[in-house]
């Protein structure tokens, strides 16, 4: 075991991770790839862009706007040209379209948002995963500066927001939300839970019984909004500044991302007015990034949670973000893994992957040390761009 923490150790010191505002490029034959099979592979890329609008309004409303309450409250932008880049021990050796355009990266957002549970976790701010979340809150307070509604009109209407209380409610973890397996009942900033991807059947929108906490795997951003908020109560400060202080300056990302909420979820904190941030751009809103600091993402969690010596996120935090839950590819939010071959047949059992629409892809390679970031590809292509990107591994 010794032997096996110094070589690691060893490997750690020896290898290259960016500074600020430097990402060293290689040539792809120094680091074993063959430039005319990686071209091919980004020449798949390109051609094989994103059937939907680059205007992401209108995108949306192609989309998750057919939803029940589907409109958007946060921020939307229109995207760029299809972007990516190929990092091979370390080094760029391969980059097309727009890096260095800052754009939406929707559910990539999730990996954010658990990151900066993972380091409140690492710290002792929350003892267990499977701690139930309701001891860890305190009853919200909207801020509402200029309320509509006189004040009769609210007198049998709570005045403080307790998302944990119910019976069904009060069951549910960390994990459980970690995991998307919570099934919460509510409504968070004017969205049902029921409403995000309804069920086909309308009668049972509003009838349908929840699975019990940890049952079942559902992929539901109000469900992933409601962990912003929670998390976001134990560091009793904004996440976007938990973020920027606690990882994405010890990576040495750039100063352009943004992290955005929506116009209705602010809520007072020890008397201050705090926008919660949302887990993705399903309306609107969520992480604002470019392709660089994306690839410095997938380049920490491809070395583990490790950046130039430092343990940013920890080993065990890693570990179990990367231990499948009810769904056999999905860790924590926003792990996708790949240990039969399920999400991403071409690669490897080891690979895993950040998704969020668009597609917007942070595919991990640990077998191959491979990061790649692929913007604004469609979805049925990634296997295609995978096989033709291993295969320039000479």
């Amino acid at each position: 075991m010794f032997l096996f923490i110094i070589a690691d150790c060893i490997a750690q010191t020896d290898r290259y991770f960016p500074p600020l505002n430097e990402w060293e490029e290689s040539s792809s034959a120094s680091q074993g790839m063959n430039q005319t099979l990686l071209n091919a592979a980004i020449s798949f890329a390109q051609a094989n862009e994103s059937t939907k609008p680059r205007n992401m309004e209108v995108a949306h409303y192609m989309g998750f706007g057919k939803e029940p309450f589907g409109y958007p409250i946060g921020p939307l932008k229109e995207r760029g040209e299809p972007t990516g880049l190929i990092i091979k021990n370390g080094k760029i050796v391969a980059s097309w379209g727009e890096p260095a355009r800052v754009d939406m990266t929707h559910s990539v957002s999730k990996t954010f948002l658990s990151s900066v549970v993972g380091i409140a976790y690492d710290r002792g701010m929350i003892a267990n995963v499977y701690d139930k979340v309701g001891p860890y809150m305190a009853p919200i307070s909207f801020y509402n500066p200029l309320p509509l509604l006189n004040k009769a009109d609210g007198l049998y209407s709570n005045d403080l927001f307790e998302p944990f209380t119910s019976e069904h409610n009060r069951n549910i973890t960390w994990d459980h939300l970690l995991r998307q397996t919570s099934s919460w009942q509510g409504t968070l900033w004017g969205k049902p839970d029921w409403a995000d991807r309804p069920d086909k059947d309308a009668d049972l929108w509003l009838t349908q019984e929840r699975p019990e906490p940890g049952t079942v795997y559902e992929y539901n951003d109000t469900r992933v909004n409601l962990l912003a908020l929670a998390i976001q109560n134990v560091w009793r400060k904004p996440l976007p500044q938990v973020l920027k202080d606690e990882f994405m300056d010890k990576i040495h990302a750039s100063q352009s991302w943004r992290w955005h909420g929506y116009e209705n979820s602010w809520i007072l904190l020890d008397g201050l007015p705090v926008q919660v941030v949302s887990g993705g751009g399903h309306w609107g809103g969520g992480m604002f990034i470019n392709a660089y600091d994306q690839a410095r993402l997938g380049y920490l969690t491809l070395n583990r949670g490790r950046w130039a010596g430092q343990q940013i996120l920890s080993e065990e935090w890693v570990s179990m973000a990367m231990t499948p839950g009810v769904s056999k590819t999905y860790g924590f939010m926003n792990w996708f893994l790949n240990t039969d071959q399920e999400l991403i047949e071409s690669a490897p059992t080891t690979a895993f992957a950040h998704f969020g629409a668009g597609t917007n892809m942070v595919y991990v390679d640990p077998t191959h040390d491979i990061v790649a970031v692929v913007r604004w590809i469609d979805r049925k292509a990634i296997d295609g761009f995978v096989q033709k990107l291993l295969a320039a591994i000479e």
